[in-house]
């Protein structure tokens, strides 16, 4: 039997994401040991213009 549907139309028919993942890493001071750690965050974004006003709202105390 033939292969009916290739690989490439596969891909054809999916929806493409389109936001953008943001990598943020932000430190902080651990005031009991006094050592700074560090914190790993993805932000998904539909634009990088977005970046800053989430940050602000997201992450920042």
């Amino acid at each position: 039997m033939a292969k009916q549907q290739s690989f490439a139309d596969k891909l054809k028919g999916k929806k493409k994401d389109t936001t953008v993942v943001v990598k943020c890493v932000f430190s902080e001071l651990d005031e009991e040991k006094q050592t700074w750690k560090f914190r790993e965050r993805l932000l998904h974004l539909k634009d990088v213009s977005e970046l800053e006003t989430v940050i602000k709202d997201k992450i920042a105390h």
